[in-house]
């Protein structure tokens, strides 16, 4: 099935994704530690990870503590998801059917947690859980935008599954915007 999903593709690890500008895809940036106190929490938007042509679709994700992450298997063929987690409860279920889903949820935050599916060893995916709504991932451009972020001083985190974890501090105005680059070398 895996084969037949690609025919006449050629697929490419996304493992280190650096895009035409030089900037990174698939960085998990996020709120890490605020200067003035708790930040809000946020709705707890469900997050949902679909198994699709054999990848985990999106690779890296994020996602609030306590929230609803939802895996659907869109391939027809078997895919195993197997979350393992260092200060969560891990899962390991199988999924065999097209259109199957499964909700589980992570209650403590934890940078990163892989899922990986062990029918596939290809298939990888990392989900960032925090305590609250303030969090992106690198788009194709290898920009990001977080929102609404209340005023204040911040340390900002971003991660990349090959190239490690940076961080740095940050001060948003009232009403304002902050830009914040992150460089992970050459």
């Amino acid at each position: 099935f895996c084969v037949t999903a690609h025919a006449g593709q050629t697929v490419l690890s996304e493992q280190l994704v650096v895009n035409d500008n030089k900037t990174l895809r698939w960085a998990f940036v996020h709120i890490r530690a605020a200067g003035s106190g708790a930040l809000p929490p946020g709705s707890g938007e469900t997050l949902v990870i679909d198994q699709s042509s054999c990848m985990y679709r999106p690779r890296v994700a994020g996602m609030e503590a306590g929230a609803t992450i939802r895996v659907v298997n869109s391939d027809q063929t078997l895919h195993n998801v197997n979350a393992q987690p260092s200060s969560n409860q891990g899962f390991n279920f199988a999924q065999p059917v097209k259109g199957m889903s499964t909700d589980q949820t992570f209650a403590n935050a934890e940078v990163m947690i892989p899922i990986k599916c062990d029918v596939h060893p290809w298939m990888q995916a990392f989900v960032g859980v925090v305590e609250h709504p303030y969090f992106a991932v690198t788009g194709e451009d290898g920009s990001f935008s977080i929102t609404n972020l209340p005023a204040g001083t911040y340390t900002i985190g971003a991660w990349h599954e090959s190239l490690g974890e940076q961080e740095q501090s940050v001060t948003v105005e009232a009403n304002g915007t902050a830009e914040v680059t992150f460089d992970f070398g050459s």
